[in-house]
């Protein structure tokens, strides 16, 4: 299903109910997510008072944990109505509406991050614009700073084609689902350094650093 900011909007209010109903069900597309949610807020807030940048933050579910340990909160989303939600639960969180195949904002231009987070974001885009994205985006880290990425995936061609036949009426065919052994060999070929943790049968959390 393909949705501009509109549907986005639209989805809005009922966002955090779909995805509780899924994850509940154990069923694609959700399944695992409060998992994929834990384990990206332990790796991104592990060091103190960190400056967090958070791609397609929805109405904030990890990013308002981050925020409430202390850690200087930045984010971009393209949907205004979960902006207000996320603002309402983060006040001083610098939020911003941006679509983030455009790149940040320019009030961000000479930030640099610790950490640079998404969940269940990226798979709206291909993944040569995931690569493009990651490229992008590492040039705002600071010196040891990191990429994690939660979101559906998959570690192999094999188990992303199992579970695309087990859940074939609910296939959203728009979409383009990560598949870590494939990724994986054109972020190496670029320099980059390259870990991944499945979490469910469609949900995983993958690391990039430099």
């Amino acid at each position: 299903m393909v949705l501009n900011h509109r549907g986005f909007d639209e989805w809005a209010k009922d966002y955090d109910q779909s995805v509780r109903l899924s994850e509940g069900k154990e069923a694609y597309p959700f399944a695992g997510y409060q998992d994929v949610i834990n384990l990206v807020y332990h790796m991104a807030g592990h060091k103190p008072s960190s400056t967090i940048l958070d791609v397609g933050f929805g109405t904030g579910t990890l990013t308002k944990r981050l925020y409430d340990d202390g850690h200087n909160i930045y984010g971009i989303d393209f949907s205004k109505e979960m902006i207000a939600i996320a603002k309402g639960k983060m006040p001083n969180a610098n939020l911003f509406q941006k679509n983030m195949e455009e790149g940040l904002p320019f009030e961000f231009e000479k930030e640099k991050f610790h950490t640079i987070i998404s969940t269940y974001a990226l798979h709206h885009v291909t993944d040569r614009k995931k690569i493009e994205w990651i490229q992008q985006l590492s040039f705002s880290l600071h010196e040891g700073g990191s990429i994690i990425i939660g979101d559906i995936a998959f570690e192999t061609r094999s188990a992303h084609d199992q579970c695309k036949n087990r859940s074939y009426e609910d296939w959203d065919h728009s979409e383009f689902y990560t598949v870590y052994e494939e990724i994986k060999e054109e972020l190496i070929a670029l320099k980059f350094k390259v870990d991944y943790k499945q979490i469910s049968h469609c949900g995983g959390v993958l690391l990039v650093r430099r």
